[in-house]
């Protein structure tokens, strides 16, 4: 490999990882939101694979089922936080043209 086709491939690097770094900051302030329940508990999560919000109607607040409400809002986070990767995953898949590149699709999980 010539150092000129070294070089070139050296800015082609630069400017893919300063392109990620820009998907990634664009991907913390985009969110998502998932329910269970029928939408009794609904949680929101970004593309940093953060929880942001939590909201529980007041009808499935039962003390004598606090099993349910737990399943709830454990499905609806699993929910939100892989859409929260998908979307990523997608927008990554934008940068790299539908190439499969390992570690990319898990760089916030």
């Amino acid at each position: 490999m010539s150092k000129k086709m070294f070089g070139d491939l050296m800015k082609q690097a630069q400017k893919m990882q300063q392109e990620m770094g820009r998907i990634q900051e664009e991907s913390k302030r985009k969110i998502v939101e998932a329910a269970a329940g029928g939408g009794m508990v609904t949680v929101t999560a970004n593309g940093a694979m953060e929880i942001l919000s939590i909201k529980i109607e007041r009808d499935v607040v039962n003390p004598d089922d606090i099993e349910m409400l737990q399943d709830l809002i454990v499905a609806a986070a699993n929910e939100a936080l892989r859409r929260a990767q998908q979307m990523v995953s997608e927008d990554m898949g934008k940068l790299t043209g539908g190439m499969n590149l390992p570690g990319l699709g898990n760089m916030f999980g």
